[in-house]
């Protein structure tokens, strides 16, 4: 039941935060924003779909349904700290990268202390999730492939920052 309540919520979040995106997508544009990295942005989505599959995948094929209640409370701080990015960036938040020319970058909040905490977030999500329910293979594999796409993605929001 914990499994169920925790993923369906996870569903939703991302759910809500693609409708967020696309809001403020639709302002960026209005207001003369660039996209880039527009290539690699399916990968992402796909990576992150394949990702809740198979959180879903290997813990109905498990033999013990056992979750890590200290782990599920992490995520919760963990989500707090998402909360922070995302306020902090308001309507420059997006799952995209845009880039308006002459606009200054968003120096508060986490962005005082980290160039991409948005990042930090997105590591931590696909290592926590799946462990705090023991899931060890998707929480290995799906950490290492979001290693490789925030490399290609970091260069790209790097690459879009210098314009």
């Amino acid at each position: 039941m914990a499994f169920l309540l925790f993923i369906s919520f996870i569903i939703l979040l991302r759910i809500g935060e693609l409708i967020l995106a696309k809001r403020n997508e639709q302002w960026l544009l209005q207001h003369g924003a660039v996209e880039y990295g527009k290539r690699h942005y399916p990968y992402i989505v796909a990576l992150h779909v394949f990702f809740l599959i198979s959180v879903v995948l290997e813990y109905y094929t498990q033999q013990a349904h056992v979750y890590s209640a200290f782990l599920l409370v992490v995520y919760f701080v963990l989500l707090a700290f998402k909360t922070w990015v995302i306020v902090s960036l308001g309507k420059f938040w997006n799952t995209k990268i845009f880039h308006i020319a002459e606009m200054p970058l968003v120096k508060k909040g986490p962005y005082k202390y980290f160039k991409h905490p948005n990042y930090l977030v997105v590591i931590a999500e696909i290592a926590i999730i799946p462990l705090a329910f023991h899931l060890y293979y998707t929480a290995i594999v799906f950490t290492l492939l979001n290693m490789m796409m925030l490399f290609v993605r970091i260069r790209e929001e790097n690459k879009a920052l210098l314009v």
